[in-house]
């Protein structure tokens, strides 16, 4: 029996206001110690290009490395409602372009849906992956994306215009076939506003508790995060530091001679040593 989560049960658990939790992953991994708990989905984010591959942006993160790192995170993941970021330039070029590239992520690596970072200027595009048969996440507030446009990244909808125009546009992207919407860094009166009036799962990503389901990077759930983390994450667990000491641990092991012992390493069977022994003496 298939166990997979589908869109018809997040959009039943918003129905029952049962909230929904969502990670950010990037590896088989860690994708499936997240299946073992209660967590709904996973997105693979093009984050993974700051968090595996060290870039300052999401920016580099190709369809290639973004298509295998999610059919790797499916594998170790069956069950979740799995979600494919859409890198830069995987849609803006042209809608036939985001059609292909999305149905890659579908067709390559078992994606239930794509998210896409939108504006009213990808209206067109929610539309026609949607007509395509592909189920679209419309992620809008901060969009990481649009880095090198806006040049600092700040929270958004924290006046009256600017809520409007942005709860303006999230009907637009759920009349144009968004099946889930992604608000990240709006303000929390506002996703709340859009929460209540959208027929779709509202995922938060630092927009406030009013959403249906948050979502966070497991780098900031682990406490794997180097530096300053956004205002809006949390740690659940010390793992950087934990994983720091085990280095340290192991390379004082080797450089000491403790390790590898008797107990980790293989050995020859009872008297092939001996045996040995005689063969080598007879070739001196």
């Amino acid at each position: 029996m298939d166990k997979r989560i589908t869109i018809a049960e997040l959009i039943a658990a918003k129905r029952d206001g049962q909230k929904i939790a969502a990670v950010s992953c990037y590896d088989f991994t860690t994708a499936r110690f997240v299946s073992m708990t209660g967590v709904e989905m996973i997105l693979v984010g093009d984050s993974a290009a700051q968090a595996v591959l060290g870039f300052d942006s999401t920016l580099p993160a190709t369809m290639d490395f973004m298509v295998a790192i999610t059919a790797a995170v499916r594998r170790g993941a069956p069950d979740v409602f799995l979600v494919a970021d859409m890198p830069f330039l995987s849609y803006q070029v042209g809608i036939a372009d985001a059609i292909r590239n999305a149905g890659r992520f579908v067709a390559e690596a078992g994606a239930q849906i794509v998210k896409i970072e939108a504006t009213g200027a990808q209206l067109n595009v929610i539309k026609a992956v949607s007509d395509a048969g592909i189920a679209v996440m419309a992620h809008i507030g901060i969009r990481p994306q649009s880095i090198g446009k806006m040049g600092k990244l700040r929270a958004e909808a924290t006046t009256a215009e600017g809520a409007a125009e942005l709860v303006s546009l999230a009907d637009q992207m759920v009349v144009n076939g968004a099946g889930v919407l992604l608000l990240e860094g709006i303000a929390a009166e506002v996703a709340q506003i859009i929460s209540k009036r959208s027929e779709v799962p509202v995922i938060g990503c630092g927009s406030g508790a009013g959403c249906d389901g948050q979502i966070l990077v497991t780098p900031d759930i682990l406490g794997f995060t180097l530096g300053p983390a956004p205002k809006f994450a949390k740690s659940y667990g010390r793992l950087g530091e934990q994983a720091a000491s085990a280095f340290k641990a192991y390379s004082d092991d080797v450089h000491s001679g403790r390790y590898p012992d008797k107990e980790h390493s293989y050995h020859m069977k009872p008297g092939e040593h001996d045996k040995l022994q005689r063969l080598l003496a007879g070739t001196t």
